[in-house]
């Protein structure tokens, strides 16, 4: 249990609700859940949080109430002591921090404004982050509604980092795997506040009972400038802010966002929300960027999502040639490319496959991916195309044998890979919806992948069979009527994209924003490239031509543009997320500083980016002079966490 002291000053303890809130066992939040989490019989009370493995239960009356942060934001100063108290009282390096401290300013000189946000973990009602995680490392504790995650469990997928709208689950990229908040439940215990609102010096930031305001508070609004969308997660954060503000509010990062505050006949002044809206601040010159776009950091995905949809547009060509024998079909498996070509496809997958799996924080891990099914989207997948990778590999297997008895089995292992391509492709694409990506949240991921999986499937089974062969002209045919097909799928999905993101009022105008000029020329590339691709193949189509070099040149053109494509899909989304600062959370910096090698500066807050995975020699120095037993706990460790 938390050691207290006997001298904590007051305005580190929890107040003691005076009554001017009324909460009861019937109360609720502004979102109408209940502020009391569990029921007074419940069997979850009365349970110890086991703070440094012990099993003592604390005394805090509102023990069984949500509690949540409240923040000030006429009083916050940015001096960074939350920041502060939080890394010390976590010990976190100086890369990781679960609070920030970030600003919007509008106006200018003599009327210039600067509105200070400090943000962390809000414990949210809903929160994306405990359903999203495919090792189940999150849970919503009944003790204080808090949401706690355990960094032992991750394998460092950082999912929940991408669907939190606030930025606090924290990946560590020389750890490789994440940490967040904890509401610094072990001071609740003993009557305390966090951390982080007991170094607060200017009053700006409190905690307590949700919807119990503090003393000196008038507000508890659930908007503020540059704060997220609420209506994600409902997140457990009050905010007061009674100064007027400039109707727009612009980021000092180098995000292309401000908020403008959206006034309109039917909401007051205190009311009207802020909206993010495109700031276009880089202006709009055009640049290539290309060595930048395809070496991110996603290239494991790209490859990943690539490979598999390839793989699951061609593995649909061979099943239906092995059930049917009209229109060509039967032909694809009665050809010499016929096992080749399966063989290809089982090693194409298993290359996207390694790829993906070596992109965790723990690879040696992966099996934890499972452990989810019931929430997430990401174990879904996995059990998904796992389940499609069993089915594929057996039906390649069973190819080799052109007996009726293997046939049947064929077949069902055909079954067993179709269920999987429906499955992992269905949540390959639904674990991109998110809410605090609206890059992501578009039917147009849905036409990007399936166009792909129809294009480039379509075209590798084209490739394989026209190398030195002429194919039945009903299989052509079909084969470029759904290679067209597809690219205009694509091309009609990237223009309701490109609609709906210009005029968007979200983060989605900005990502639109930086593809068309940070990554300007490469996006008229591949756009370029689409319209050529389509062009080639509704001529061969209409001339009913045949022919390995010209499907080679259409797969080449087609494959360009959709790597580039993809790459832009990782690259460009900007999450819904607190304002950094010029230096501090601020994406262009942080690239600036590795490039420039003042990542090397441990002040600086910026790492490169790298994984300690399982390392084989580095195991075996770290083990070489122990004992046996020492040795096998070492290994233990590494393998079970």
């Amino acid at each position: 249990m938390f050691a207290r002291r006997d001298n904590e000053p007051d305005y580190a303890v929890l107040s003691k609700r005076d009554g001017k809130v009324v909460i009861d066992a019937n109360s609720t939040n502004c979102y109408g859940t209940p502020i009391e989490t569990v029921h007074n019989n419940d069997p979850l009370r009365e349970q110890s949080l086991d703070i440094n493995y012990e099993d003592e239960i604390g005394e805090n009356p509102d023990r069984y109430k949500q509690h949540g942060f409240y923040f000030n934001a006429d009083n916050c100063i940015a001096c960074h002591a939350c920041e502060a108290a939080c890394s010390e009282k976590n010990d976190n390096p100086a890369h990781i921090a679960f609070r920030s401290v970030g600003f919007v300013e509008g106006g200018t000189y003599p009327a210039y404004q600067r509105l200070n946000i400090s943000m962390a973990c809000n414990h949210c009602d809903d929160p994306v982050c405990l359903k999203g995680c495919p090792t189940r490392a999150y849970t919503k504790f009944a003790e204080y509604g808090a949401v706690l995650q355990d960094p032992d469990i991750c394998f460092g997928c950082g999912y929940c980092t991408w669907v939190c709208p606030y930025n606090a689950p924290q990946l560590d990229p020389e750890k490789g795997q994440v940490t967040k908040c904890n509401m610094c439940v072990d001071r609740l215990e003993v009557g305390l506040k966090p951390a982080c609102s007991s170094a607060c010096l200017g009053n700006a930031l409190d905690f307590g009972v949700i919807e119990d305001l503090p003393d000196n508070r008038s507000q508890a609004k659930v908007n503020i400038p540059g704060f997220p969308r609420n209506d994600i997660t409902h997140p457990n954060i009050r905010f007061q802010q009674t100064r007027t503000t400039q109707r727009d509010m612009t980021r000092v990062d180098q995000t292309a966002i401000k908020y403008h505050r959206n006034d309109d006949s039917s909401s007051t002044f205190e009311e009207s929300p802020f909206v993010p809206e495109l700031d276009p601040k880089q202006g709009y010159q055009r640049q290539w960027n290309l060595k930048k776009l395809l070496t991110s950091h996603e290239n494991a995905h790209i490859a990943f999502t690539l490979s598999a949809q390839l793989v699951m547009g061609a593995f649909l060509w061979f099943f239906a040639g092995s059930l049917f024998s009209s229109n060509g079909l039967g032909y694809l498996s009665s050809s010499s490319a016929y096992v080749p070509a399966l063989i290809t496809l089982v090693g194409l997958i298993t290359i996207g496959l390694y790829k993906l799996n070596m992109h965790l924080g723990k690879p040696h891990r992966f099996y934890r991916g499972f452990y989810n099914l019931k929430y997430s989207p990401v174990s879904r997948e996995i059990a998904g195309v796992s389940l499609f990778f069993a089915g594929l590999v057996l039906f390649t297997f069973l190819a080799l044998f052109d007996h009726g008895f293997f046939k049947v089995l064929q077949f069902f292992a055909g079954l067993l890979a179709f269920t999987g391509l429906l499955g992992g492709g269905y949540f390959m694409y639904k674990l991109y919806r998110i809410e605090a990506r609206p890059f992501w949240n578009h039917i147009n991921t849905a036409t990007s992948f399936i166009a792909t999986g129809l294009v480039l499937g379509s075209l590798f089974v084209a490739l394989f069979n026209t190398a030195g062969h002429t194919i039945p002209r009903s299989l052509n045919t079909l084969l470029l009527s759904v290679i067209s097909m597809g690219l205009i799928i694509e091309m009609a999905g990237l223009w309701l994209h490109r609609n709906d993101l210009k005029s968007a009022h979200s983060e989605g105008a900005a990502s639109f924003y930086e593809q068309t000029t940070t990554y300007g020329y490469t996006y008229l590339l591949r756009n370029v490239l689409l319209i050529l691709s389509l062009i080639i193949s509704i001529s061969l189509l209409v001339m009913g031509q045949q022919s390995f070099i010209a499907y080679l040149i259409l797969a080449t053109s087609t494959l360009i543009a959709t790597i580039i494509g993809r790459a832009l899909f990782y690259v460009v989304v900007i999450p819904t997320t607190m304002p950094g600062g010029f230096f501090w959370k601020n994406k262009s910096f942080i690239e600036h500083a590795r490039e420039t090698g003042l990542a090397d500066m441990p002040q600086m807050g910026v790492v490169y980016e790298k994984h300690h995975a399982f390392n084989v020699k580095e195991l075996m120095t770290t083990v070489k002079d122990t004992s046996i037993d020492d040795k096998i706990k070492q290994f233990k460790r590494i393998f079970t966490g």
